[in-house]
């Protein structure tokens, strides 16, 4: 066969994820290692860190020159943290395949306080995220926020230089890299409700390559392609962007699903909340109607 191409960000977590799917594709098919390249593509996102993604462009900037090159017919694969991915692909592009996801709550770590309850009046977090900044507000809005953007190890690295005394990760990233032991506590779903999708990888291929799709047809894990397909659905209807403070999570039961979603505004003083329960075959039509109440509801309030 010809060699297989998948295209990634050069972030160590991310080719921590493409090395996952290789794996697991190598292993699904008995390939040779050496017959699936990585091929690593800089993106925007990880070239600018000196300003919030809202600023530049939103979360296409960790995208966009990946997707080109797929679309160019220069890789097979994109491999993508789905929590990066905006709510509508470019035409001629679908996500063909979820692995299992991880774990998907925030991590929140500090080298001063045990929890966010324990942080002191006043304290200083870090964050580049629109939707943590907001939930922390609303928990704590005693606190302050400076913008932390990079890789994992970059923020890990400001939180020890002291210029913040708390910051948070995703849990899902932190496992992949071997760095759990640094999470000082997990945030409940029921306190700080996850980005979309967050913890789940997305590969994405050209829409029509078949041959492709069957390959990873093997690595799809149903479960999470059904959760996120709920979640992304969701993000959709409220035409979601890192602008817009969003959470959603769903969660399977057997044959049925729970989705819990909401928005806020900015500074974490509204809460626009619902909830969902049905059989999995309505997965994206629950987030979809979802989005489309909390959208009603929110109104001019939410910051789209």
């Amino acid at each position: 066969m010809a060699r297989l191409r998948i295209g990634t960000r050069g972030s160590p977590l991310a080719l921590a994820q493409a090395h996952e799917t290789r794996d697991r594709l190598v292993a699904a098919h008995g390939l040779n290692p050496d017959d699936v390249e990585i091929v690593v593509i800089s993106v925007t996102g990880d070239q600018i860190r000196d300003r919030p993604l809202a600023e530049i462009g939103g979360k296409g900037l960790f995208t966009k020159e990946i997707e080109e090159a797929l679309l160019a017919g220069d890789i097979h694969m994109a491999v993508h943290s789905m929590k990066d991915l905006p709510a509508v692909l470019p035409d001629g592009l679908v996500i063909a395949t979820v692995l299992p996801r991880e774990d998907p709550r925030d991590a929140f770590l500090s080298l001063t306080a045990k929890s966010v309850a324990e942080l002191p009046v006043g304290a200083t977090v870090g964050s580049s995220s629109v939707r943590r900044t907001a939930q922390l507000l609303r928990l704590r809005p005693d606190v302050k926020t400076v913008l932390f953007r990079g890789n994992v190890e970059t923020r890990l690295r400001k939180l020890a230089e002291g210029i913040a005394d708390a910051t948070f990760l995703a849990c899902a990233g932190l496992n992949r890299l071997g760095l759990a032991e640094k999470i000082t506590a997990a945030m409940p779903t029921e306190i700080m409700l996850p980005a979309i999708a967050q913890g789940a990888i997305g590969i994405e291929i050209r829409q029509g390559d078949d041959a492709t799709r069957q390959l990873l047809s093997a690595i799809n894990h149903r479960e999470s392609a059904i959760a996120t397909a709920c979640e992304r659905a969701f993000l959709q209807a409220l035409d979601g962007s890192c602008r817009t403070p969003l959470a959603g999570h769903a969660t399977l039961d057997g044959d049925t699903l729970s989705f819990r979603g909401h928005a806020l505004t900015l500074d974490g003083v509204h809460c626009f909340e619902t909830t969902r329960q049905g059989p999995i075959g309505d997965a994206a039509r629950m987030g979809s109607d979802a989005g489309a109440e909390v959208k009603a509801r929110g109104g001019a309030l939410i910051a789209f």
